[in-house]
This record gives structure tokens, sequence and C-alpha cells, in this order.
């Protein structure tokens, strides 16, 4: 079984249970105890759990607000950071597109630059960049996968398998924060699987972050600053403490 299979099937696991033995875990995956060990170590070095005697749990950070809530929380400041992140764009690129606020508000600057090939698990930004009676703008692929709540979009090991065929120009990601000592990360290790494939198969990687999000490390980090290679955040972001470490790290950072 691949690492990275083993590393999901984990989350999955703590997602469901809260609290999982080092035993369970060995009888799920058909492993060692010594792989379960370095897996378990990997995790919680991105933040996915916290060890405790005789096994894992999960971490305590307050989860993400619905998809409905977050479309109506700074969408000027979204609005500025979508539109500065189509102007790294060049027509016929290939992208991969995450589920979010900001990307979907990137959905409808799309539409104004045609001949894209949009790779992507948001159900939102998929119906935005179809809503046509015409012609298609761009080539839309829906991943497939599970559809959970709120969110909107498709996860799981049906969707990271799908998007493991593809290789895109550029990532466009929004996670929940993106921080200097930690990197990008999101609350819920389903979302945070789907960006990381992202991130993995894309030779750009861009950040849709507003000032809310800078300094901000949530439960499951996907990418490190190393991995990323624009972070683009709104006007109000300077007067946030990490923004210089960001900024000296981060190969450019722009202020929408």
């Amino acid at each position: 079984m691949l690492e990275e299979t083993r590393l999901h099937r984990i989350r999955a696991l703590l997602s469901t249970l809260n609290r999982v033995s080092t035993e369970k875990i060995i009888q799920h995956l058909g492993v060692s105890r010594e792989t379960v060990r370095r897996d378990i170590l990997k995790l919680e070095a991105i933040g996915a759990l916290r060890r405790v005697h005789g096994g894992i749990v999960a971490t305590t950070l307050e989860p993400e607000a619905p998809l409905s809530v977050r479309n109506t929380v700074r969408e000027k400041e979204k609005q500025a950071i979508a539109r500065a992140a189509v102007q790294q764009l060049k027509a016929g690129q290939t992208l991969f597109i995450d589920a979010g606020s900001t990307t979907s508000l990137l959905a409808d600057e799309l539409l104004s630059m045609p001949g894209m090939t949009v790779i992507t698990n948001s159900l939102n930004v998929a119906l935005k960049l179809t809503a046509t009676e015409t012609t298609l703008h761009h080539e839309v692929i829906l991943l497939g996968g599970h559809m959970g709540p709120s969110v909107q979009a498709t996860s799981g090991d049906l969707t990271i398998s799908e998007l493991q065929r593809y290789r895109a120009d550029v990532a466009l990601l929004s996670p929940v924060g993106i921080a200097s000592q930690s990197g990008a990360s999101s609350f819920a290790h389903h979302e945070a699987a789907v960006a990381g494939a992202m991130v993995r198969h894309a030779k750009t990687r861009i950040i849709l972050a507003d000032h809310g999000k800078i300094g901000v490390t949530s439960r499951v980090i996907y990418a490190t600053l190393a991995e990323i290679d624009v972070i683009i955040t709104d006007a109000a972001a300077a007067d946030k403490a990490d923004l210089s470490s960001l900024q000296s790290q981060c190969r450019r950072t722009i202020i929408a």
C-alpha cells in the first residue's frame, strides 16, 4: 500500500473516531507496527494528529465555517485576490482549482479569460464555469468522489486517484491558513489531501489567502512554503505580523 494511501486512511479513521489505537490502525491497514509508527510521526509533524499513550487523537482546532457563510465574509478582499490571480494566468493553461469561497470568486473572473482547461473538485466552480447557453469558455473537468455536507466539493480516494492522472500548469488553492512556520493548511483532512495532491501535480502553486488567513495554521498542513510559488493576499494583510516572514520565505507575494 502506498504511503499516501496509508496516511489518507489513518486521517479518515481519526475523522470518524477522534481517538484511534495503534492496534486498530495496524489491523485496518494490514501493515507492520514500524510502518504505522512512521506514518503517525509524519502526520503529527504536519499537525494532522496528536500522539497519546496507545494511539492517536484528533487535534482540537475549530472547524471552518460552511461555504455559504464564508461566501459573505471579506468578499471585496477575496474579489481583489481573484482578479490578481487571473492576471498571473495565460490562455491555454491547465489549472487545478480547489474548493473555497475565494476560488468560487476566481471562477467568476475566469469567465473573462477563455481557453483554459480547469480541473476541480468544487461543484460550485464547475457550475459557474459551465453556466452558459452557448459555447463553453473553458474545458471543465469535475473530479469524482465523495460529496460532503456544506463544502459542495468532492474528496476521498476516488478524487485523489482521478486527480493523479493529470498534470497542471498552475494550481490555485484557497487554504484555511498560511503561516511562515508551517505553510498552507486546512481543517479537514480530506480537503487537505485533495489540495496536497494538486500541489504535487502542478508546475506552479498559487495560494489565495485574504488577510484573515495570514499567520494561521489549521489542523492539516498540505504544503510547505518551499512548495508554494506565489501567495496572493489583500492590503489589510500589511497589519499581520507574519506577512514579512512570508514575503521573505516565499518566492513571490502579491498584495491585491
